[in-house]
Order: C-alpha cells, then sequence, then structure tokens
C-alpha cells in the first residue's frame, strides 16, 4: 500500500455527510418508532376503558394478564433483536427477558393486589341491575 491512499499528519480528512435521504429517512423511522412507543405505553390504559362488560371480561384476572404478557412480549421483539446484535449472544436478551417477566410479575401478582385492595377476583356478575343505573 503506498503512502499516497494513507492520511497525511496535519492534513485534514474530510468525511462526507450523509445523503440527504437517508437523514430524512432516518428521521422519518425515529418519529415511527416514537408513535409506536407511545402508542403501546398508553394502550394499557386506554384499554381497560373498552367498556364495562367487554373490558371486564377481557382485562380482568387470568386472561388480562395474559394478554399483557404475550402483548409485552411482542412489544419487546424489536428490543430483543437490537440486543442479540449489539452483544453477538443470546445472553443480554435473555436477561433482559427475565427482567421484563420478573416486573410483570411483580406488577400483576404484588402491586396490582396491594393497589385494588383484594387478592382475589370480584364474584362473577349476577345479571341483576340496580337502580342506580337506570338513568343512563
Amino acid at each position: 500500500m503506498s503512502n499516497e491512499a494513507l492520511p497525511q499528519a496535519g492534513v485534514p480528512v474530510i468525511v462526507a455527510a450523509p445523503p440527504a435521504r437517508k437523514r430524512f429517512l432516518s428521521r422519518v423511522w425515529g418519529v415511527l418508532a416514537a408513535a409506536w412507543g407511545a402508542a403501546v405505553g398508553v394502550a394499557p390504559h386506554v384499554l381497560h376503558h373498552v367498556g364495562p362488560i367487554a373490558g371486564a371480561a377481557v382485562l380482568a384476572g387470568a386472561t388480562g394478564r395474559a394478554l399483557f404478557a404475550v402483548l409485552g412480549l411482542v412489544v419487546s421483539i424489536p428490543l430483543l433483536l437490537r440486543l442479540r446484535r449489539r452483544f453477538q449472544t443470546w445472553i443480554a436478551p435473555a436477561i433482559a427477558l427475565t427482567v421484563m417477566a420478573a416486573m410483570f410479575a411483580l406488577s400483576s401478582f404484588v402491586i396490582g393486589p396491594l393497589i385494588t385492595g383484594n387478592d382475589s377476583p370480584e364474584p362473577a356478575p349476577t345479571g341483576q341491575t340496580t337502580d342506580e343505573h337506570h338513568g343512563h
């Protein structure tokens, strides 16, 4: 290799800026990723407003916990793949998934019952309506 190919001492090396199209696509991707993150972060709060019957049937108890566990796993796949590429091993994603599962279990089985004040699921509705709901 000749000395002409190497930068000389004291000579500034000019690095070309990425093309405008690549910068634009990178910004668009960042905006889409941020919007997806915001939607996924707000989803648990919004989903509990599905409706009194549908919300209670779908999101309460074991069904709701399983639903949000699966949603959490699906949403974390891009992060897990990025960790795999960065560390070139499956150990880092496994650790992240273990921490996520532990936090989900702590939230579902310890913090949730402490906040609601009961450890058992609510009894099934009997189908009888009360007078207070006739005004709706």
